[in-house]
């Protein structure tokens, strides 16, 4: 009975107060040292601030008179290549070979109703079946190309008529279908590089094109002959640049180029204004998907050549190109583009070399005069006409080394 009663409980004022234990800490010398030791270190981190944002402010003022010192070297440095060529604006290689196209040719050929092939499939008794009208000849003959029959037929036959060679021909270089492109240019290099033991072609083709055809479809593309080597932005219309057939047409052309044997298509004047055109191609940056092509192309070029035609065709190239290339990047381009997989390529790399930098120099003749005409050159003599030189006086202060980077090209053969 001695627990309290409920009210009792609740009664605030008979609740004993808990004793507080804890007691007041006692601060001994131990502690007033450490807080002097934390003051010391706080003044001391002060003072070391200070001296810090001190020497930034001089660093400041060393870089301050650094910055103007190299704008005087940089001011005087524009006004020296000023006063040696000025400003203007450095320009790249390329050159617009294809103006605007004209309308391919119809591909209709009357010829394919009488052919043989043709016929001889009508006359089967299997036609009935099929019912094949001679009137859609040129369509049937399509399905052939395209499914890879027609060449089959044409080996086992060693034999293509005129017109079936005619028809390829145009249908490589005009149809709007590029699988027709690409299967009758198969077609045609096929045909061509087949040959028995004795060299001669497999297959006996009773048409072949000649350089006007190749020519005439150049012209139909759009391809300027007389075309200016400044260069120029490209135009985005769609009626201008290469067509997309200018690739069955560097195939067909290598090909020719590798038959001369069997059959010489090209003469070798005709030969020359090919080589004279690939280089053109090259100059052109929208045709640099085709380099490797162009590349063999030229290879095979250069090989058609006799012996006793080659140096003469040699030096022709090389001075048409000198003459229609100017004296920019574009004429480093012509000799770069030139490989050197083969002696008569360098050689031709080496003429087109030389004869882009003979104009540059009056008087001179042959390659080691000029290589001491360049030596002689002093850049910073105010007399000094780079416009003479060359048009790189955007590079003025490389001149040397770009006209001596092409004579390399002469005196390395």
């Amino acid at each position: 009975m001695d627990d309290p009663l409920d009210f009792e409980r609740e009664d605030q004022l008979l609740k004993v107060p808990s004793i507080n234990k804890k007691r007041k800490k006692v601060i001994g010398l131990d502690d007033l040292l450490n807080d002097h030791l934390i003051e010391q270190n706080k003044l001391k981190e002060q003072q070391s601030k200070k001296a810090k944002a001190r020497k930034d402010n001089h660093e400041d003022d060393d870089e301050c008179g650094n910055e103007a010192m190299l704008s005087k070297i940089v001011e005087k440095c524009e006004k020296q290549m000023n006063e040696l060529g000025g400003e203007e604006e450095i320009s790249h290689w390329g050159v617009p070979a294809f103006g605007d196209q004209k309308a391919f040719p119809h591909l209709g050929f009357s010829e394919l109703e009488s052919c043989n092939l043709l016929q001889s499939f009508m006359n089967n008794k299997l036609n009935a079946v099929v019912e094949l009208a001679s009137e859609k000849g040129d369509m049937f003959l399509e399905g052939l190309l395209i499914n890879g029959w027609l060449p089959k037929l044409v080996f086992f036959g060693n034999h293509v008529e005129k017109s079936v060679a005619s028809w390829a021909f145009n249908t490589m270089l005009y149809s709007t279908k590029e699988e027709l492109q690409t299967c009758a240019c198969d077609f045609w290099c096929a045909i061509l590089s087949s040959t028995k033991e004795d060299g001669q072609l497999t297959v006996k083709i009773d048409w072949f094109p000649n350089y006007k055809d190749l020519r005439r479809a150049l012209d139909i593309y759009g391809f300027l002959f007389n075309f200016s080597s400044s260069a120029e932005t490209m135009e985005t219309d769609s009626s201008r640049g290469p067509p997309q057939s200018i690739s069955a047409w560097v195939r067909f052309v290598t090909a020719c180029f590798l038959i001369r044997s069997q059959k010489a298509i090209f003469s070798a004047a005709e030969a020359e204004e090919m080589v004279e055109i690939f280089i053109c191609l090259f100059l052109d940056r929208q045709l640099q998907g085709l380099w490797m092509l162009l590349n063999d192309c030229m290879q095979a070029a250069v090989n058609f050549f006799t012996d006793q035609e080659w140096s003469s065709s040699c030096e022709n190239i090389a001075k048409f190109i000198a003459c229609r290339v100017s004296k920019d990047l574009n004429c480093i381009q012509a000799v770069e583009c030139i490989s050197e997989v083969s002696s008569r390529c360098k050689q031709l790399r080496s003429a087109v070399a030389y004869e882009s930098l003979l104009p540059c120099f009056d008087g001179v003749i042959s390659g080691e005069e000029i290589f001491r005409s360049l030596t002689a050159i002093n850049l910073k003599d105010k007399s000094c006409d780079l416009f003479k030189i060359t048009d790189l006086r955007f590079y003025a202060s490389k001149i040397r080394n770009r006209a001596a980077y092409l004579l390399h090209f002469f005196i390395q053969t």
